[in-house]
């Protein structure tokens, strides 16, 4: 893995069709942690009468930022996969807003990490979503 982790994740991110497609861009990351927003887009609206952003979109964005921040963690040595997501939704993301996914790895063992993270609209108060995951691991 590179040493330049941001590199390496922008990378990483720019190589999968979803995130390209979704928009994706990378605001943070750091030792285990990670941020990716998501600007909004007519294309990915779930209920054209209200203009919700579909919970697929919702769901790869937390997907591709958990693994992004299992990717950072410095006791991981490459790319992983997503073993587990549990995704609890909690509310509509206001149409016409940015959703941000925030993600922390907060465990890691021989083979699995473990993250947890939320995803915003630009209301930093109340959660859109929230996840918790398990991704297989390379040790570095």
């Amino acid at each position: 893995m590179p040493t330049d982790k941001t590199s390496f994740a922008r990378q990483f991110i720019g190589s999968i069709p979803h995130s390209r497609e979704l928009g994706m861009t990378i605001t943070e990351v750091s030792d285990g942690k990670a941020e990716i927003a998501m600007g909004y887009d007519t294309r990915f609206v779930g209920d054209p009468e209200t203009g919700v952003i579909h919970g697929g979109a919702v769901s790869t964005l937390m997907d591709t930022c958990c693994g992004t921040a299992v990717m950072s963690h410095p006791q991981v040595g490459g790319a992983t996969a997503t073993i587990d997501l549990r995704i609890d939704y909690m509310r509509a993301a206001t149409p016409g807003q940015t959703i941000t996914a925030r993600a922390e790895c907060y465990h890691v063992t021989r083979t699995v990490a473990f993250v947890r993270a939320t995803t915003y609209d630009e209301d930093f108060d109340r959660p859109v979503a929230t996840a918790t995951g398990a991704f297989t691991v390379e040790k570095s």
